[in-house]
């Protein structure tokens, strides 16, 4: 139904922590977004992921090969992503007001307290007269 988030969960040494606090400083991000980063990265490069010192990194760019690689994304497909997600967002609201309509009908179904009243006993006592609108 929906893409639900997991938790990973491992033990590093304190000094790869403190680096990995570092590189998170340096970037200005969370620790756990350096994580996520860098699990994206290997899932987007099916596990085709190498750590290169920046010196060696500088290197590269000259003999073609670029690392990580870069790709130009154009505009308009962008813009088209973030229509469907917000209509997508749009169709859960939807879905889920639609749900509550649903289960209130169901409450008020299931509530059944009112008094119901048969068309039968709306019609007088049979000593009663009737009358005929015409």
């Amino acid at each position: 139904m929906g893409n639900k988030n997991k938790t990973i969960s491992f033990r590093v040494n304190e000094d790869a922590f403190e680096t990995l606090r570092d590189i998170a400083e340096e970037r200005d991000i969370s620790l756990s977004a350096v994580f996520r980063d860098y699990v994206d990265t290997l899932v987007a490069h099916d596990g085709q992921v190498r750590v290169v010192p920046e010196a060696e990194l500088d290197g590269m760019g000259e003999s073609g090969e670029s690392f990580p690689p870069k790709i130009e994304v154009p505009k308009s497909f962008v813009r088209e992503h973030e229509r469907l997600e917000l209509e997508a967002d749009h169709l859960r609201e939807q879905l889920e007001e639609h749900k509550r309509y649903v289960n209130y009908l169901r409450e008020q179904l299931e509530d059944g307290d009112e008094e119901v009243i048969q068309l039968e006993d709306l019609d007088g006592e049979p000593d009663e007269p009737s009358f005929r609108l015409g």
